[in-house]
C-alpha cells in the first residue's frame, strides 16, 4: 500500500473598504474645515483647464437635461380611455353536506333560523311509505358548523311535511304532519312537541304547508292541505283553529263554498307587510289570492291566475317588489304581476327535467334560485341575462326537492330525495346587490308589465270582435275596452313621435 498526501498552501483573505463621503480632496486640505474647502474650490474654478472642461461637457449635459424635462417619468398613460368594469366570475360550489342519521327519506321542508342564525330545520317524510310503522318519523335541526350529527332531534307523533322557524322567536318551530295535524315545538325543552291539535279538528289530508302570520306576540300561524282548506291556529290554544277558509271559487255572492268542490293546495305564501292577504298554489295549476277579512265568498278569493298545467310546487313574492311573485311548476319558472292576470310577465324556457322548487334571493332581489329533478341548482338573474341561467351547479345525482336561501344571501340549503342537505355558497356578485339594481329592476318589471297589459287589451279587443262578428249591423268599435287604456294610449303616442322624428331626420339629410 502506498501513502499519498498533499500539503496545500493556505490562502488568507481580508475585507477592507473606504468610506467615500465627498469628492477626492488633497491630503493637505481638511475636508471638515469649510473655509479650507471653499478656498480650494475658488482656486480650482480660476484654473483654465477647469473652464475648458466645463465648456466641453456643458453641451452633452444640457442635451440630457432637456431630454429628461421633456419626458414625464411619473405620467400615467391612457387615462383618457374609459374604465373597463371588472370581469365577474359567477359561481356556486358546495361547502358542506348533512346526511340523515337514520334511513334515506326525502326532504320535505327546509327552514333557517331567524335573524341570520346558523341553524337549519329539516323535515323528512316518505309519503309513499306512510303506513309503514317501522319507518322513522324524526326530523332534525342542524348546526351548519357541525355536519357530523344533528343538534336536536324533533320527535313528532307523525312524520313532518313542513317545519318552519318563528321569525320573532328563534326557539319556536311549527310543523305540519302526515295525518293532517299541526303542532309546535320549543327547542329549549327538547324534541317533544309542546302542543298538537286534536285529530278531529285537523286537516282531512296531509298538512303540507304551515306559515307564521303577522301578529302582536308572534304566536299565530296558518296551515294548508290538499283537502282544500286553510286553517288559522294559535299556539296558546291548539284545541281548535281560530278560523278556516275553503278554497272553492264561486261565481256569485249568493253561491256557497263547498268542501266537496275545494281545490287541493300545494303551495302557500304569506307577506307580513300585507297581514290580511295570502296566496295559495293549487294542484290544478292555479294561483289564488285570498283575503282573510273578506265579507263574502267572492271577496275572500278575489284573484285567480292560471299559472301552470300541473301542480304549483313553489310560490313566493319578491322581497322588494311585493306585487311580483314567482311560481314554479311543470318545467318552467314564471314571474307574475298582480296587475296582469292572464299571463306571466317573465318566464324561463321549458327545461328537459322537472323543476321542483324556487325562491328569490333575499339580498340580491333580481336573482331566482331554482332546483331541478336532475340534481342541479340554477341561478337566474333578471338584470344580467333572462334567456338562460347565469350559473347551473350540479350538486348531486339524485333529485333536489327543496331549497331555502339564507338571509345573508350567499348560502343556499338544498334538500334531495335521499335525505341529504347540500349547503351551497354563491359567489360574491350573486349574493350582493348594487346601488342601482333596484332602479334597474323597477324599469324591467314596469316595461314587461306594460307590454303584457297592452297585449291583454289587444286580446280583449279581438275577442270582442269575434263575439260581434255575426252581428254586422252593429259596429264592433262600440264598447271598445281599449278606449280608456292609458298604457295603450301612451305607447301609441310614443310610437308616433318616434316615427315623426325619423321622417324629419331623413328629410334633413336628403
Amino acid at each position: 500500500m502506498s501513502e499519498h498526501w498533499v500539503n496545500s498552501v493556505r490562502a488568507e483573505y481580508t475585507s477592507s473598504g473606504v468610506r467615500h463621503v465627498e469628492g477626492g480632496w488633497p491630503k493637505d486640505i481638511n475636508m471638515s474645515d469649510p473655509e479650507a474647502t471653499q478656498r480650494y474650490r475658488r482656486k480650482i474654478e480660476k484654473d483654465d483647464a477647469y473652464i475648458h472642461a466645463v465648456m466641453h461637457l456643458g453641451h452633452s449635459m444640457e442635451h440630457n437635461i432637456l431630454q429628461n424635462n421633456a419626458v414625464d417619468m411619473y405620467e400615467t398613460y391612457c387615462t383618457e380611455l374609459p374604465t373597463i368594469p371588472p370581469v365577474e366570475n359567477s359561481g356556486c360550489h358546495t361547502v358542506n353536506v348533512y346526511r340523515e342519521p337514520e334511513g334515506r327519506r326525502p326532504i320535505r321542508s327546509l327552514s333557517w333560523q331567524a335573524d341570520g342564525g346558523a341553524k337549519l330545520a329539516v323535515a323528512h317524510a316518505d309519503i309513499e311509505l306512510t303506513r309503514n310503522s317501522r319507518s322513522p318519523q324524526y326530523s332534525y335541526i342542524w348546526d351548519i358548523e357541525n355536519a357530523n350529527a344533528p343538534e336536536l332531534v324533533i320527535k313528532p307523533p307523525q312524520p313532518l311535511l313542513d317545519l318552519i322557524y318563528n321569525p320573532r322567536d328563534p326557539h319556536l318551530i311549527i310543523g305540519g304532519m302526515m295525518n293532517g295535524q299541526v303542532g309546535w315545538w320549543d327547542t329549549r325543552k327538547g324534541g317533544d312537541p309542546a302542543g298538537v291539535c286534536p285529530p278531529h279538528v285537523a286537516h282531512r289530508d296531509i298538512a303540507r304547508n304551515v306559515l307564521f302570520i303577522n301578529s302582536k306576540i308572534g304566536a299565530e300561524f296558518f296551515s294548508a292541505s290538499p283537502d282544500g282548506v286553510v286553517k288559522w291556529w294559535d299556539t296558546r290554544n291548539m284545541s281548535e283553529p281560530t278560523d278556516s277558509m275553503i278554497i272553492d271559487i264561486v261565481k256569485s255572492v249568493t253561491d256557497t263554498q263547498c268542501i266537496d268542490n275545494a281545490i287541493g293546495i300545494s303551495a302557500l305564501e304569506y307577506e307580513p307587510t300585507i297581514p290580511t292577504r295570502f296566496m295559495v298554489g293549487t294542484e290544478t295549476g292555479l294561483v289564488i289570492g285570498g283575503n282573510r277579512k273578506g265579507k263574502n265568498s267572492v271577496e275572500k278569493l278575489p284573484t285567480k291566475y292560471e299559472a301552470h298545467l300541473g301542480p304549483v310546487y313553489a310560490l313566493q313574492r319578491n322581497p322588494t317588489f311585493v306585487k311580483n311573485f314567482l311560481t314554479v311548476g311543470d318545467w318552467t319558472a314564471r314571474v307574475w304581476s298582480e296587475d296582469c292576470r292572464e299571463s306571466a310577465i317573465l318566464w324561463t324556457y321549458s327545461h328537459r327535467t322537472k323543476l321542483t322548487d324556487g325562491a328569490w334571493n333575499p339580498i340580491r332581489f333580481s336573482l331566482m334560485l331554482v332546483t331541478q329533478w336532475d340534481g342541479c341548482l340554477s341561478c337566474w338573474d333578471l338584470l344580467r341575462r333572462r334567456s338562460a341561467p347565469l350559473v347551473t351547479a350540479q350538486l348531486c345525482d339524485e333529485p333536489l326537492l327543496r331549497l331555502r336561501p339564507h338571509e345573508g344571501g350567499l348560502l343556499v340549503a338544498c334538500g334531495s330525495s335521499k335525505g341529504t342537505v347540500y349547503l351551497a355558497e354563491l359567489s360574491e356578485n350573486l349574493g350582493t346587490a348594487d346601488k342601482n339594481d333596484k332602479q334597474l329592476l323597477t324599469h324591467v318589471l314596469d316595461r314587461e308589465n306594460k307590454r303584457e297589459r297592452i297585449l291583454e287589451a289587444r286580446m280583449r279587443e279581438l275577442r270582442l270582435k269575434m263575439r260581434q262578428g255575426g252581428n254586422q249591423g252593429e259596429p264592433a268599435v262600440e264598447n271598445d275596452p281599449t278606449a280608456n287604456d292609458k298604457d295603450l294610449e301612451e305607447a301609441t303616442t310614443e310610437y308616433m313621435q318616434t316615427i315623426n322624428e325619423l321622417q324629419a331626420q331623413q328629410k334633413t339629410e336628403t
